[in-house]
């Protein structure tokens, strides 16, 4: 019998998020971020559901090349471009686009030698000081890029640093200005948006968005839940107590005892830990389910297992099911407790862990 924690993935709740992309951007293409596995939810699996969407939007080339070969004809974009020239020829024969980001990037795009069909995305540096030329050097690998037979269709695109924070709206509205500038009055297509822009930000959304968390139902802005947005949870982590402790006045729980017992109470212990992808600096009070009801863990997480306070669900024991995040408990909730995010959560889902449909 295998170890009860497991991923549940519903591809109806990712069907339903694009569904809210669209609601809010109903004249842009949708570039569905896909990249580290899909949020951990699965790169094929995801893609299927998100089979709808204008294009998908990546780092790793070899997952790039999975998606075409699983026979999916959408964009296919590489957010970090290539890495060294040798990746040119599978982007090439995959049909995929890539970020232009860099001046040596562009280098070894000229040094193709024969006519090909790339997509590029050249990216701007409006402020976020990650990738991107800044707007003094744009307008000149702009021109390189169109001179370049070895280029077909160039997109404009940048990436705000601040979307998901209501009181920094100056922030967008001076990368939107500098963005606006740097583009000119050029007939090019034009990608900006992520989710928190395109939740918050209409004269953003232009040709392409690229909506990534909240296509997996977690919220990306900092004071609205992804209820309060209409997402649904993609990712339900469910387990169950596997064994009940009770515990004296003074008893400590787990490594350290950095919980101890303020009144007799029993405490159950959860297949789940941080070699699973559960948080390990959660603290004691971090929000938890035991057979749809919410109580708290207590004490350090250890690497397979958790504690959970079982004072006020008296009829939970041995097999009781336990839901870590998703369904019935925001994985933003859990991660606030925690002092993450919903990102890094979904993300950290390890490869032991049973993903299910």
């Amino acid at each position: 019998m295998s170890r009860p924690i497991q991923a549940l993935i519903d591809p109806s709740a990712l069907e339903y998020n694009l569904a809210i992309v669209r609601r809010h951007a109903p004249r842009s293409r949708v570039m569905a971020v896909i990249k580290a596995d899909a949020y951990g939810h699965g790169l094929l699996r995801t893609a299927e559901a998100l089979a709808e969407a204008e294009g998908f939007a990546l780092l790793e080339l070899d997952a790039a090349v999975r998606l075409r070969e699983a026979g999916y004809r959408q964009t296919i974009l590489l957010l970090e471009g290539f890495f060294d020239a040798d990746e040119l020829r599978w982007i090439e024969q995959c049909r995929l686009s890539t970020v232009v980001h860099h001046p040596e990037q562009l280098a070894m795009l000229e040094a193709v030698r024969r006519r090909a069909a790339l997509d590029v995305f050249l990216k701007l540096n409006s402020g976020m000081n990650r990738l991107g030329f800044t707007p003094r050097e744009f307008p000149a690998a702009l021109e390189r890029l169109k001179v370049n037979p070895a280029v077909r269709q160039i997109t404009l695109m940048t990436h705000f640093a601040c979307a998901d924070e209501p009181d920094r709206n100056d922030s967008i509205t001076a990368q939107l200005q500098c963005f606006n500038l740097a583009a000119g009055g050029r007939n090019m297509p034009r990608s900006l948006a992520n989710s928190a822009a395109v939740l918050r930000f209409p004269e953003a959304h232009a040709d392409w968005v690229r909506p990534g968390i909240m296509l997996y139902g977690s919220s990306p802005l900092a004071h609205t839940t992804a209820e309060q947005l209409g997402l649904q949870p993609a990712m339900t982590v469910s387990s169950r107590i596997i064994s009940v402790q009770t515990l004296r006045l003074g008893d400590g729980v787990g490594y350290g005892h950095a919980f101890r017992a303020d009144r007799s109470m029993r405490v159950g212990i959860v297949a789940g830990g941080y070699a699973d992808g559960y948080p390990r600096h959660a603290p004691t009070g971090t929000p938890i389910l035991v057979k749809g009801r919410r109580t708290r863990v207590v004490g350090r997480i250890s690497m397979d297992m958790l504690h959970v306070d079982l004072s006020e669900i008296e009829d939970a024991g041995v097999g009781s099911p336990v839901t870590l995040w998703g369904k019935g408990m925001p994985v933003d909730e859990v991660a606030r407790a925690a002092g993450t995010l919903g990102y890094e959560l979904l993300c950290a889902i390890a490869p032991r862990m049973q993903r299910v449909t």
